[in-house]
């Protein structure tokens, strides 16, 4: 029987919620983990038609990407939609999950979504997380240096890009004397002792911290574990902000703009002055993506497809760059379809539907 709380732990397994901006409110909203999952719907933002085609449709558990509280609320009641959807879906015993800026931080997530609809080739984040990394420092007999590494890789340290178990060992001498009340591994109470020792260093994801040091301290074999943790000012090259990539082929601004409105099913987009030079080089970033406009003229790129650009924002493109919104709804409804393959590859006995409830608050003439 499939519980919320096992949907919980994979869907944070894959994107953490440290990886969530401080604004943000990703996570369970609304429900109880030992609840026994029926179905799941997928959305883009939650109303009350969804949960009411949630209900209809066996589904107790709602998985959004635009989490229905962002601010602390101190009243439910049904003076606004956010007061009226909550009490709904606790009333239909209907859990409430976000999926946001946790999975838009990863290279795998909503942005790398865009970009292959746009067909772009070599992906990069555009504007790397810090704050994410942590290095290591401990100090094993060299006899154990093979079977803690083994655990702290298991553990998820060692991974960095696409490279796994990696680590820095050196040799070295440790020194040190037992007091009456210890019970060393190595040495004798009460006498000087030194022992070959390996100094091993891993670099590490922060939210990981506590397991890792579980791992080490379940597996080194002195009473006392030597370690030090440091905060690393590297990024980590697959969890960030945006994506830049490149079309197979040039294309000029005007073709661009209508490749692009074909690639996202746009009925409009809003877009400053064509460039006077080909577009190869495409910025994307699925939402409010108006904070990387400087990074992504300082990575050389011919067009930002974006969303909630300001007026003002537009000036910033300044010739560099053509910036092209396409608006928050159409940058971010495909991430159904990206939730729903995550979930699929888990779980297959539990009910997955894309909801069919339209969201958009937007309308065009």
């Amino acid at each position: 029987m499939t519980r919320i709380e096992d949907i919980v732990r994979y869907l944070e397994q894959i994107a953490p919620l440290a990886y969530q901006e401080g604004y943000d409110n990703a996570g369970l909203v609304v429900g109880e983990l030992a609840t026994p999952v029926t179905g799941i719907l997928i959305c883009l933002d939650i109303t009350e038609s969804v949960i009411e085609e949630a209900k209809v449709k066996n589904c107790n558990l709602i998985i959004a990407h635009h989490p229905i509280i962002f601010r602390p609320i101190s009243k439910l009641t049904s003076e606004n939609y956010v007061g009226r959807c909550i009490t709904h879906a606790i009333k239909q015993d209907i859990a409430l999950y976000g999926l946001h800026t946790n999975l838009d931080n990863l290279a795998h997530g909503v942005n790398e979504q865009i970009a292959k609809t746009l067909c772009l080739d070599d992906l990069t984040v555009l504007l790397p997380k810090t704050g994410t990394l942590r290095q290591l420092t401990t100090f094993v007999p060299y006899s154990s240096v093979d079977s803690v590494l083994q655990a702290l890789h298991a553990a998820g340290a060692g991974h960095m890009g696409d490279y796994t178990h990696c680590s820095f060992v050196a040799k070295g001498t440790g020194s040190f004397r037992p007091t009456s009340t210890a019970y060393p591994y190595i040495g004798t109470v009460d006498k000087p002792e030194k022992v070959e020792e390996g100094r091993i260093e891993v670099i590490f994801p922060a939210h990981l911290e506590t397991p890792v040091l579980q791992a080490l301290r379940a597996t080194h074999p002195y009473e006392e574990v030597a370690y030090y943790v440091h905060k690393l000012s590297n990024t980590d090259p697959k969890v960030g902000a945006g994506m830049i990539g490149e079309l197979p082929s040039a294309l000029h601004s005007q073709e661009f703009l209508a490749y692009l409105k074909a690639k996202m099913q746009l009925a409009y987009i809003r877009h400053t002055t064509p460039i006077g030079r080909p577009v190869k080089r495409v910025a994307v970033c699925g939402g409010s993506g108006s904070f990387l406009i400087e990074h992504a003229i300082l990575k050389h790129a011919d067009v930002l497809v974006t969303s909630d650009v300001k007026y003002h924002d537009f000036f910033k493109a300044d010739g560099q760059m053509i910036i092209a919104d396409i608006g928050h709804y159409e940058s971010e409804v495909g991430v159904k379809a990206l939730i729903y393959t995550l979930l699929s590859k888990k779980f297959t006995n539990i009910v997955l539907l894309k909801c069919e409830t339209i969201t958009n608050p937007i309308y065009c003439l």
